[in-house]
This record gives structure tokens, sequence and C-alpha cells, in this order.
């Protein structure tokens, strides 16, 4: 187990303040990290851990919530500092109470402020370093060209990945065959917006004023679509967060069908960490896809 006063000194070098924490609490809800609350009685704070490997998925999602918080936009928990306490990787950051009642229009709110986040732009698509997808392994090497990056640093990586896992046939088969296709699909120009990478239900909620704040980010810039798409897969952001969201910025015509291709690499994602009981609902979607471009 991590040892918590270590934790404490690093944190205490960071915000120049002492701080000797009671022990720790257990947070629920993860499955790739154990998440705990540290605090003093005053201050609080949110540690993850993993083991000391981790330490670089921890190093990439600080960096990737440093660079929402710049946007000024949607709330993100502030990252303190990272690093290893005896044989595991820890990362501490603001502890924001969750479960607050939406501030008026809440969904509209965090409908607006996606959209504001997302005119963050740079000239190509990816990030700055490699980071993880739950935790898989997400490639980000810069690209200047959307297809070629969906296809190599997205869908084809975890086509390679499911093979690797043993998934083959069918599955490898018609995934080539999208490969080579699916530019078809893309028929609109986007820029490279700076995205959340992970945006499903689970990583958002409400803080204790009411304002929209959102977590556990696989940060890139890519097509804001993206985000968009994986807010649909799992439901749960409602009619207002989209009419809001595209009332600031309108989305290009086939959307409706672009979302599915987005969403098809989480769910070969999911493939890849959850076992096949989403195979068939990957293969349905490439077959899908498939018969959009003809």
């Amino acid at each position: 187990m991590a040892d918590w006063q270590d934790i404490a000194t690093h944190i205490a070098a960071v915000t120049g303040e002492p701080f000797a924490p009671r022990p720790p609490r257990h947070v629920g809800g993860g499955c790739i990290n154990t998440a705990l609350r540290l605090g003093d009685g005053q201050r609080e704070y949110f540690i993850k851990l993993n083991d000391a490997a981790g330490l670089a998925m921890f190093e990439a999602e600080a960096t990737g919530l440093a660079a929402l918080a710049a946007t000024e936009t949607l709330r993100v928990p502030s990252p303190l500092c990272t690093g290893t306490s005896s044989g595991q990787a820890f990362l501490a950051m603001e502890y924001i109470p969750l479960g607050g009642r939406p501030r008026g229009d809440g969904a509209a709110t965090a409908g607006r402020l996606l959209a504001a986040m997302h005119r963050a732009s740079t000239a190509e698509f990816g990030w700055e370093r490699d980071n993880t997808i739950g935790s898989s392994p997400q490639p980000n090497t810069p690209e200047r060209d959307w297809v070629v990056f969906w296809r190599e640093r997205r869908l084809g990586h975890q086509l390679q990945l499911a093979a690797a896992n043993g998934y083959r046939g069918r599955l490898q088969e018609r995934g080539v065959l999208l490969l080579e296709r699916f530019g078809a699909l893309i028929d609109h120009t986007p820029v490279p917006s700076l995205l959340h990478g992970d945006l499903w239900g689970g990583n958002m909620g409400f803080g204790p004023e009411g304002e929209p704040v959102i977590f556990d980010p696989a940060v890139y810039y890519g097509d804001r679509e993206a985000d968009l798409a994986m807010t649909e897969l799992f439901g749960g952001f409602g009619g207002d967060f989209y009419a809001a969201y595209r009332e600031a910025w309108p989305l290009a015509p086939g959307y409706a069908v672009r979302k599915t291709l987005y969403n098809l690499y989480h769910i070969l994602n999911h493939l890849n960490l959850f076992g096949g009981g989403y195979r068939a609902q990957a293969e349905g979607m490439i077959d899908r896809l498939l018969a959009e471009i003809g």
C-alpha cells in the first residue's frame, strides 16, 4: 500500500502548505484504479493509485486535465502531482464533491461549455504524448490528415489489439475492409478540436454549486463529433445538452452516420478490455458502416 505520509509530503511541496492527513477513505466507481479521498479536516484531495508501471498513465492524465482546465470552460479537477510511493503510482488532484443539483439549465450549460472547449484548436490531430483510453494504450502521434489519424491511431490500432486478443475471423475481415473505405464517410472538414476523449455519462457530474464537471479524460485533438458521439453511446446527457451544443456550434450533415464510426472505436476498446460480449456489437456497427458506403 502507498505511503500516505509520502504522498502528503508531495502535496505539501506543491501547495506550499503543511498537510498531515487522516487515514484515507476509499471512493467507489472505478474499475482500473484505486481511488481515495485524503484529507486533514480542512483540505481534501482525490488520489488515484495503480501499479508503479502506471505512472506514465497518470502523468498523461495530469497533462490532459491541465489542458482542459486551460480552456476555462467546463470545470475539471486540478492536478497537483504524480509520483510513486511504496511500489505504487499515484495521481493527486483537487477533490470536487459531485452530486450537486444542476445549476439552472445545467444540461444546456454543459452543452454550451463543451462547444466552447472544442474551440481550442491546433495545427494537427493527436496529442503531445500517448495516453490511455481506460487501460488501453492510445497512440496520439500527430497527423494532419484526420482520415489517416482515425485509420492508424484509432480503428486500426484497436483492430490490431483485438487480433492479438484472439478476435479474428469476420471481425478482422470486415474491419480491414472498413479501414480501406471509411474515408468516404468523412465528407466534412473537421478542425482539430481539444477533446475529452472518453466523454460518457460516468465522466461528467455536477459540483457543489451545480456547475458541470468533467473528469477521467483521454485527451487529444480530433473531430469534435467524436466527443459528441461518445455522449450518445451510453446516454445520460439529455436533449437540452445537445440543443445547446448545436446552437453554439452546429454540426455538419452526416453526423448521424459518423457517430457510429466514432463509437466503433469505443466498442472495440470495450471488446479488448472486457471481453467477447462486445464482439457482435462491433461487427454489427462495421456492417452498418459498410452498408452506408455501398
